[in-house]
């Protein structure tokens, strides 16, 4: 079981709603921590590596990580897992059809492990993740659900 779990039912089918949240480049659109992302390739794609520039903590440090997609399989499942840095994260990202495939159920479950120094700031990383967990599902609902159009990302008119 992972450290932190976010679950959302989002008015989407389950292809739109796996195409948005698993979409490394749109993290920042609902991440509150994440500014920017850069993404290496196509993010549906195992083997595909994405750079994301976070801010971490009350004093707003930075930091940027390497993740890699290590499981796709659309529109179902993705995970990736951290590289590089003290603290690496595994997200595992799984997406439910309801209602026939109207709306979907997202489950979105974190995890760290420390690496030297890293061990000691997991409590601190896990305390900022669960923090954040609401407001980062409400964004994401918000971003699916407030859509005009079939492309995620675009504001309702």
């Amino acid at each position: 079981m992972s450290a932190v779990v976010v679950t959302a039912d989002i008015a989407r089918s389950p292809d739109e709603v796996f195409a948005y949240v698993t979409d490394a480049s749109r993290f920042a659109e609902w991440q509150q921590d994440a500014s920017n992302v850069q993404v290496e390739g196509n993010p549906h794609s195992v083997g595909t590596r994405y750079r994301t520039t976070r801010r971490i903590g009350s004093v707003r440090r930075t930091t940027i990580r390497t993740s890699e997609v290590v499981e796709c399989t659309p529109p179902r499942r993705w995970v990736a897992r951290g590289i590089d840095g003290p603290v690496r994260s595994v997200v595992a990202i799984g997406v439910e059809p309801l209602d026939g495939g109207a709306r979907s159920r997202v489950t979105i479950g974190l995890d760290f492990s420390g690496h030297g120094i890293g061990k000691l700031l997991i409590p601190l990383v896990l305390r900022q993740a669960r923090r954040e967990a609401p407001d980062n599902r409400r964004a994401l609902r918000e971003r699916l659900e407030g859509l005009s159009s079939g492309r995620p990302g675009t504001p309702a008119s």
